[in-house]
């Protein structure tokens, strides 16, 4: 099969090489003249026979849709689209519209794989008309893990990222459930070689998974992260996960709490807390830090109520 590929970055230029280790022609196109196989847009389409497929894989928002527009006016009807980038689901239902109005069809791709993909394969989950998807399975058979798993026919138009939304926002999850438990472990006295506790947690136990694996060997290279700093940032689909779940009033505390640790991990000083503790030392007479100087600063000689230990604590 014939496939255009726009976007050659870390994962587009990996999909390149699996696409075409699996027997397909696949054109690429980058504005990384390097990267490249033809010089323009209107270069790939031309070199790809009809129906054609063109498969974007650049970041979503306004790059997506400055492609896609360019697509629209070059492809034909009966050719079709797949956005495999982090697209939000509703940009899908948009882009199905624009592209059905010139008869193009449309489907988004959620891409999970990283850059592991290329020899481990890419898990798919695929949204859109089953037409469209059916003309497509023998790229996605190519690009996905070996075995019976991996790639999914979600539903409609925006199920597939909407379904790799929500595995985005899991994986926010556990990424914060391990980081809690690792910083717990490094600051106990009693536990002296916690990235061995990570590594025995590898087999045997109900923790075990690939991401438990990354962090063992991430502490194989920094035994205590001392060479990283702790700031995060989020990809967005954690924020579009949270947003969904208010729209549908489903509770998603975890996912939820795992997000805004990342806005805290951007705040060198939280003004949220200097607020908490200006308030703590009104009512409760409670020490306060000053910005002046790294020691707690009592406000006065006697224990308040409200201290540490007293019924109205805070």
């Amino acid at each position: 099969m014939q496939i255009g590929l726009v976007g050659l970055g870390k994962m587009g230029g990996s999909m390149r090489e699996r696409i075409r280790a699996a027997g397909h022609t696949v054109v690429g196109y980058d504005t990384d003249p390097g990267r490249s196989d033809v010089g323009h847009l209107s270069d790939l389409v031309g070199r790809l026979d009809g129906p054609r497929a063109v498969w974007v894989m650049v970041p979503a928002g306004a790059t997506t849709q400055h492609v896609i527009d360019q697509l629209g006016s070059l492809l034909k009807p009966g050719d079709t689209v797949v956005d495999g980038g982090n697209s939000r689901w509703t940009d899908d239902e948009k882009h199905a519209r624009e592209l059905g109005a010139r008869g193009i069809g449309f489907v988004d791709a959620g891409v999970s794989g990283g850059v592991w993909g290329l020899e481990h394969g890419y898990a798919l989950m695929v949204g859109g008309d089953e037409e469209h998807v059916q003309r497509l399975e023998p790229i996605f058979e190519a690009l996905k893990p070996d075995g019976p798993y991996g790639y999914v026919h979600a539903g409609g138009v925006g199920a597939g990222h909407f379904a790799k939304m929500v595995h985005n926002g899991i994986e926010y999850a556990m990424m914060q459930a391990y980081a809690e438990g690792w910083e717990l472990l490094e600051k106990v006295d009693s536990v002296d070689n916690v990235r061995e506790v990570f590594r025995s947690w590898q087999a045997g136990t109900v923790i075990r998974s690939w991401l438990l694996d990354l962090a063992v060997d991430a502490l194989d290279e920094d035994a205590h992260l001392e060479k990283l700093r702790g700031y995060a940032e989020d990809s967005g689909e954690g924020r579009w996960t949270v947003e969904a779940a208010i729209d549908n009033a489903v509770p998603l505390p975890a996912i939820t709490a795992s997000l805004f640790a990342r806005f805290s991990s951007r705040q060198e000083d939280s003004p949220q807390m200097r607020m908490v503790a200006a308030l703590r030392k009104q009512f409760g007479g409670h020490t306060v830090t000053s910005a002046d100087r790294p020691g707690p600063v009592a406000p006065g000689s006697t224990v308040a109520p409200g201290s540490p230990g007293s019924p109205d604590g805070a």
